[in-house]
């Protein structure tokens, strides 16, 4: 079981690449511990900077900086990063066209007990109606190691979220090729296709493999990036599959699901299942307990799947 978190990840990546990048500038809203990022600021020194529990500051700091050249990465828990700052991310980076990497750490239901104060199950919703923002949540370290390095030199303002645990790997190693904007297929299929994001495509890969003992050939396809959408690759599955579940950790409102429903009921409407957090305050708990509680299993899937291809 791979015990490195995602966070950690990029904390290593972004060491690596500052040996030879002196414009790569990390920013923390009194989290560094939180999102791995000490050994930066010990290291870097002059390429990190504390701002404090300040996230609209952090915005508007990382936007002047990346005005002067600097590749500017900001690290701040996502539900506080999300809401707190969507003005500056709106106007600052986006409507600025700054190259801001926001990356919203400990997101979806990683804060368990601390409830919807701390969960972040609206920020996909918010940030996707915000124009020249791009959205990547990666699926796991191997995923998340290619895109740290691809978000150094992509130019615009994206919005990272990460869980805080380490996840089961999805992909074996960094192998295989990752470009933003590019759903990955990580099971073929024409039965039904499975699409998932972040930290649920080890659950949707899982899913298709016990479809698969009944019989039935699922697609899973990783949407890890969910703004610019890989509509070519949802239109396919829509018209080579006939059924589509999206499964995701965020609101079945605006997130995934919503995105990819945009898509099918435009161009080749099919049997949907968007499979998330209901519209309620989620529950408090671990995140495998809050999954189970609102069926975002491997076994809830398969049923699903079952109903859709019945239809």
């Amino acid at each position: 079981m791979n015990k490195i978190p995602n966070r950690q990840v990029i904390c290593e990546t972004l060491m690596e690449l500052a040996k030879t990048d002196q414009d790569i500038t990390v920013l923390a809203s009194d989290s560094r511990g939180s999102a791995a990022m000490a050994p930066f600021a010990s290291t870097y020194p002059q390429q990190f900077v504390e701002v404090g529990i300040a996230e609209q500051n952090i915005v508007g700091m990382a936007a002047g900086l990346a005005h002067s050249g600097k590749k500017t990465f900001v690290t701040s828990p996502a539900c506080f990063l999300s809401m707190r700052s969507i003005e500056q991310i709106k106007v600052d980076v986006a409507y600025s066209r700054t190259n801001v990497k926001l990356i919203g750490i400990s997101g979806g239901v990683s804060y368990g007990a601390l409830g919807m104060s701390h969960h972040s199950l609206q920020d996909i919703a918010v940030a996707r109606a915000i124009p020249g923002l791009a959205i990547v949540l990666p699926a796991d370290r191997h995923e998340t190691k290619k895109l740290t390095e691809a978000l150094v030199n992509y130019d615009g303002g994206v919005y990272v979220r990460i869980g805080r645990n380490a996840v089961e790997d999805v992909y074996e190693s960094e192998e295989y090729p990752f470009e933003i904007g590019k759903a990955v297929t990580l099971k073929e299929g024409n039965d039904i296709t499975i699409i998932a994001t972040g930290e649920t495509v080890r659950i949707a890969v899982d899913a298709a493999e016990a479809l698969k003992a009944e019989g039935i050939q699922a697609r899973v396809l990783n949407m890890h990036t969910i703004k610019p959408l890989d509509e070519a690759a949802i239109i396919a599955a829509a018209n080579e599959t006939g059924a589509i579940i999206t499964v995701e950790e965020h609101s079945i409102y605006g997130g995934l699901g919503a995105a990819v429903a945009e898509v099918v009921v435009q161009h080749q409407p099919v049997p949907m299942k968007v499979l998330g957090i209901p519209d309620e305050p989620a529950i408090a708990g671990k995140t495998n307990e809050v999954f189970q509680h609102y069926g975002i299993t491997k076994e809830n899937i398969t049923q699903i799947a079952l109903e859709l291809i019945d239809r």
